[in-house]
């Protein structure tokens, strides 16, 4: 007899690409204003890599200090959450019982059927906890590295970003003709970026690039246009 073998192949990595994006969507069009608004005001190359540097180590500094905080408060909600389920299940069993039939009595299922559920749990004080945690808070287990990895992957994402729109400002000497390779190439990476991120999120892929390019190139444009109106 022949047996199948069925294994569904499921995205693991949201947390990832969720940390890329933040840091990659702010390094691309943060440091790509700032330039701008300098050229607008200043033509000097210097200014513009020296204070596009500045912002780069800070603002990954930030971003990678935000996303470890955040990633820190999640596990701290989580483990506050366990001991309160903790806690219930030793002490108000009966509420806990009545959650666990309401759960299921959303899928259809009825108080007899669902009985020898809560029975199976009862024996399993900790299966019954991680069965609350999941389905009654909609929580999962932290991993205890994510606070670290989130903050590098967020802060080295945004350099990445960053340096995009930096780099002809490097190799030119002439800052208005750095803004416009500058703009190029940032929109151009900005479009990818885009198209990247709806292929992971399940968004239209070119939506999503359009998305993103009007976003960093209303954010450089805004901040171009403002320097040029206070010089």
């Amino acid at each position: 007899m022949k047996l199948l073998y069925h294994r569904e192949e499921h995205f693991r990595s949201g947390n990832v690409v969720k940390d890329v994006v933040i840091g990659m969507a702010d390094g691309l069009t943060v440091p790509f204003a700032l330039a701008a608004g300098i050229t607008g005001a200043i033509n000097a190359v210097h200014l513009v890599l020296t204070a596009g540097v500045a912002e780069i180590v800070a603002g990954a500094i930030a971003m990678g200090l935000g996303g470890y905080l955040a990633a820190r408060s999640e596990a701290e909600h989580y483990y506050s959450e366990l001991r309160r389920e903790e806690y219930e299940i030793r002490h108000l069993p009966r509420i806990e019982e009545r959650e666990i039939a309401d759960i299921f009595a959303e899928y259809g299922l009825t108080e007899a059927e669902v009985a020898p559920v809560i029975a199976g749990l009862k024996r399993r004080p900790e299966a019954w906890r991680d069965f609350m945690m999941r389905f009654e808070l909609g929580l999962e287990a932290p991993d205890p590295r994510r606070a670290l990895q989130s903050a590098l992957t967020i802060a080295l994402s945004y350099v990445a970003g960053g340096a995009i729109p930096l780099a002809p400002y490097a190799l030119l000497d002439d800052a208005a003709l750095a803004l416009l390779w500058s703009a190029g190439v940032t929109l151009s990476a900005l479009a990818v970026f885009g198209f990247v991120k709806g292929h992971f999120t399940g968004v239209k892929r070119w939506k999503s690039a359009l998305q993103t390019v009007l976003v960093g190139g209303l954010a450089a444009g805004s901040a171009y246009a403002l320097a040029g109106l206070l010089t």
